[in-house]
């Protein structure tokens, strides 16, 4: 669990999530509040039909912690920390990245037909946003 310190990029992590596979019936993952996760589940949302070359996020969060999926295709998330960047590649169903707290995020490179599957740990709150990268740099190091 990330306290109130300065949060960075390796805070983020790639998660494996538990696969129940079966040869004539497919595959299976299920995700288990604070278990397969850090935090409780309180809202899921998902992106799809993003047209090529389209960019989503472009936000930070004060306060709310994600778990992105993709659910089908592939995608980047680029992390800043607002003073280090990294970029994940998203491509499978049972992997998905931990993004803490008050890391600029933004997803780019979407594959045709890829879903986005969000799980966030708290229901939309607009104040939670920080929609301007300047401000949320100067928060973020005050």
């Amino acid at each position: 669990m990330i306290s109130d310190r300065i949060t960075t990029i390796d805070d983020c992590c790639l998660k494996s999530l538990p696969t129940i596979s079966s040869d004539r019936k497919g595959n299976i993952t299920p995700i288990y509040n604070s278990v397969s996760i850090p935090f409780d589940i309180q809202r899921v949302y998902y992106l799809y039909d993003i047209p090529s070359g389209s960019k989503r996020g472009g936000h930070a969060h004060k306060n709310l912690q994600q778990l992105i999926i993709a659910a089908t295709g592939s995608f980047d998330v680029i992390i800043n920390d607002g003073e280090k960047q990294k970029t994940f590649n998203l491509n499978r169903p049972n992997k998905g990245l931990y993004i803490p707290k008050m890391l600029w995020r933004e997803l780019v490179n979407f594959s045709g037909g890829s879903i986005c599957l969000v799980l966030a740990s708290m229901v939309y709150d607009e104040y939670d946003y920080y929609r301007d990268r300047k401000e949320f740099e100067t928060d973020k190091f005050k």
